[in-house]
């Protein structure tokens, strides 16, 4: 990137498989581990499932973040040790604070799986701060309509947390974030939000022009700290825009946890491997840690 450009580090995404359902994993990436507070970030599919098949990931635990599920398209069935059981479907968001632990399955329903459908999303990890990071697990569920539309000239956009053109949304944030999903028609012009430190655009479908060079899907900028930024779809085109403030300290990621003390993680793979996390009621189908 030329040193006018707004952007500061280009990422694409590596392809990982789990389990026969494939990914796209966006961060963390090696040059770039975090953007605000955001730690993890996954495109799954789109993929089609025919009759009889469905997505079986199997109870597992968490520690240190919240969980951000969006789809696009799809249904997904949500269980988790605290008793919740949820549908997601487009357009709403799950939010699962793990805070000291939480363990949580994510399959198909019985009814998908009795036709075939199609499924598409977004699974992002929020890390947090040090006061919330050992609190109780929690869960709440978002509708569509509970959450912020904001539209301008061609342009729509869906605020799922966070703080962003003069509007908050309802999802639960424990720092200072944003996370918007938008949808360009063709040639739309968006300025960025600029108050964030930290900010970065992810291409899910389309193509945007930013800082006069061209951007395609599966492409995340992420962008110069205070930069004035404004893109420019070429067709329409879906994008994801995240970001914040930095959190205090390092964390740590490792498998599905997170921690600010590299203790907290080994403390959390031996309560896994002995069975000290709490169980999700109705699906006991659980996880191994990898290096088991």
């Amino acid at each position: 990137m030329s040193e006018n450009s707004p952007v500061e580090l280009l990422i694409e995404p590596r392809a990982r498989d789990l389990g026969g359902f494939g990914v796209k994993r966006i961060l963390p990436f090696a040059k770039r581990r975090m953007v605000g507070p955001f730690i993890f970030l996954d495109e799954f599919g789109p993929t089609a499932l025919p009759p009889g098949e469905g997505i079986d990931v199997r109870p597992h635990p968490h520690i240190g973040l919240a969980t951000v599920t969006y789809l696009f398209d799809g249904e997904i069935l949500h269980r988790d040790s605290l008793g919740n059981m949820q549908e997601i479907r487009p357009g709403a968001v799950n939010l699962m604070t793990a805070g000291r632990g939480i363990v949580h399955s994510e399959r198909s329903g019985e009814i998908e799986r009795e036709r075939e459908t199609r499924l598409h999303g977004m699974q992002s990890w929020v890390a947090l701060p040090l006061a919330e990071e050992q609190g109780a697990p929690d869960f709440s569920h978002h509708p569509l309509e509970d959450l912020p539309l904001i539209e301008g000239a061609g342009s729509r956009l869906r605020l799922l947390a966070g703080r962003a053109y003069g509007e908050v949304s309802p999802v639960p944030a424990f720092s200072d974030l944003f996370y918007l999903h938008a949808e360009l028609d063709a040639g739309a012009r968006l300025e960025l939000p600029d108050d964030h430190a930290e900010r970065a655009v992810y291409v899910v479908s389309g193509g945007v022009t930013l800082g006069g060079a061209d951007f395609g899907p599966a492409t995340m900028a992420v962008l110069k700290e205070g930069a004035a930024v404004a893109l420019t779809a070429g067709p329409a085109s879906r994008l994801m825009l995240l970001g914040g403030a930095p959190l205090e300290g390092k964390r740590h990621i490792w498998w599905n946890f997170v921690a600010s003390d590299p203790a907290l993680i080994e403390q959390a793979k031996a309560d896994w491997r002995e069975g000290r996390f709490a169980p999700v009621p109705g699906d006991d189908d659980v996880m191994p840690l990898p290096e088991d």
